[in-house]
């Protein structure tokens, strides 16, 4: 069986209500379910939520939830592994059954990446699947400043070397995570040398922690729209 889980609490502190705050005309939430209903590869989705009203406009929307969450599992210091294992012991679920951990604020996330990544896990027989994009600046290039304000390079020694000779670099996109039900259970890393990514390019992706990555989340989103008409 093929599970879409929908993590989706109700206590977002930096943006209110963010999972459920109107973007582009729909809730936020409302992309994620809606890009797994139009893979067609879940024989179930469902939202963990500890709220009632996120879990309202899940249903709305095509979701099923078949449980509350507690808030053991629901504060600002629950990881993403903890929610997933708390919904495979709620649903009883098989270690071969195959999940994907699906964010709610994920308004770029298309169908066509979640099948890729569901084929990538069965084909390679991966602990994970995720989805990743490439550092649009060489990291190696990276410094910190000191206490009084000045520059200290991360890695001194690549100063002098071209960007076009530097190892490109690539992290977490924050839309997706394919893995079956044992590999969640064990809590095993998402990355690792039993992972493999779906690199998504950098134009469809966007962390929306505070309300300005919020506004560049919907300027992003129009520009999209405008490229599909």
């Amino acid at each position: 069986m093929n599970i879409a889980i929908i993590p989706a609490r109700g206590g977002s502190k930096r943006i209110p209500r963010k999972n459920i705050k109107v973007f582009h005309g729909k809730p936020m939430i409302a992309y994620s379910i809606e890009a797994a209903i139009t893979s067609g590869c879940f024989d179930r989705i469902i939202v963990s939520t500890d709220d009632q009203e996120i879990a309202e406009i899940a249903k709305k929307y095509g979701a099923e939830i078949p449980f509350l969450r507690p808030a053991a599992v629901s504060g600002d210091f629950a990881t993403t592994v903890e929610v997933i294992q708390h919904a495979t012991t709620e649903l009883q679920l098989k270690d071969n059954d195959i999940l994907c951990c699906l964010y709610a604020t994920a308004p770029f996330v298309t169908a066509d990446a979640l099948l890729a990544g569901l084929e990538l896990l069965k084909s390679d027989k991966l602990d994970y699947v995720f989805s990743a994009t490439e550092f649009s600046f060489p990291i190696q290039r990276a410094f910190r400043l000191s206490g009084e304000g000045r520059v200290e390079m991360f890695q001194p020694e690549f100063f002098k070397t071209r960007s076009q000779d530097l190892e490109c670099a690539y992290h977490d996109a924050g839309q997706f995570y394919w893995g079956n039900s044992a590999t969640f259970s064990a809590g095993k890393a998402f990355f690792s040398d039993q992972s493999k990514p779906i690199l998504i390019p950098a134009s469809r992706v966007q962390d929306i922690d505070t309300p300005a990555d919020w506004e560049r989340a919907e300027l992003i989103f129009k520009l999209i729209q405008q490229q599909n008409k």
